[in-house]
């Protein structure tokens, strides 16, 4: 399982890297999160690196979750999933890095909030597109209001409109964006001139201490979503119909029903 998720030693074992490496927009399927959570589950129990970079292989970062595993019978365990790979990731003794480009979708953008820090090339395009499938990404809505605030994470959320890396740059989503896509020298420029002329050990503690957001929104956000995920959403009517919608390249038929109490 571990070949969908590459780990790399870089500078004398001082930066980790996990790329993830699924095939055409390494779409977020339990194979590939058992593999990413495996190397994950590595790191936490490892020594402290002065950053830990996650990136993908291809064109797009990722496509987000798998749309087969929104079905009643598997979005249950598949939430369970990326709840454990989260709160494992939250362990990680380092700095987190996300280096993104071409699209971050849905599940994809959840594992990007789920990082410190964000490198995105000048093609790198977010959104949360579940709406369109009848349904609402629940750790985004959970993660996104401390990294944006409650306006943006709601016209995400609400419309699953994508913005650039320079507007995801201005919203705080992004932290630097590389000019000329040369993700690679802008990373490397990166790591030097700010992390690895520091100490490891106290930049694992300085990055377990600025996530108390993540951990606060893990907490007491997080489980209350993905319960109003489980119990409200996935068996609407509508929902099923969005799922089924978008794996039979229908347009879906909404029957605009209530919601259940």
């Amino acid at each position: 399982m571990s070949e969908l998720c590459h780990f790399q030693e870089l500078h004398a074992g001082r930066v980790a890297v996990l790329t993830l490496d699924a095939g055409r927009g390494n779409v977020l399927d339990q194979f590939l999160l058992e593999s990413l959570t495996v190397q994950t589950e590595r790191l936490r129990e490892g020594p402290p690196r002065a950053a830990v970079i996650l990136q993908s292989t291809g064109p797009h970062f990722s496509y987000g979750a798998s749309v087969q595993e929104h079905r009643v019978d598997e979005i249950g365990p598949a939430l369970e999933r990326l709840d454990y790979w989260m709160r494992a990731w939250l362990q990680v003794p380092g700095p987190t890095i996300a280096v993104v480009q071409g699209l971050v979708l849905g599940g994809g953008l959840e594992l990007v909030l789920a990082c410190d820090l964000v490198l995105a090339a000048p093609d790198a395009s977010f959104a949360c597109p579940e709406i369109s499938l009848g349904v609402f990404p629940p750790a985004a809505a959970a993660l996104l209001p401390a990294r944006v605030g409650g306006g943006m994470a709601s016209f995400l959320t609400l419309t699953g409109e994508s913005i650039d890396a320079r507007r995801a740059l201005e919203v705080g989503l992004v932290q630097r964006v590389a000019p000329g896509n040369d993700l690679g020298v802008e990373l490397g420029a990166w790591l030097e001139n700010s992390f690895l002329t520091r100490s490891a050990a106290s930049l694992a503690v300085a990055a377990t201490a600025s996530r108390w957001p993540q951990h606060q929104a893990l907490e007491s956000v997080w489980p209350t979503l993905m319960r109003t995920y489980l119990d409200k959403v996935a068996a609407l009517p509508d929902a099923i119909e969005g799922v089924e919608a978008f794996l039979a390249k229908r347009a879906p038929r909404w029957g605009h029903g209530r919601v259940l109490d």
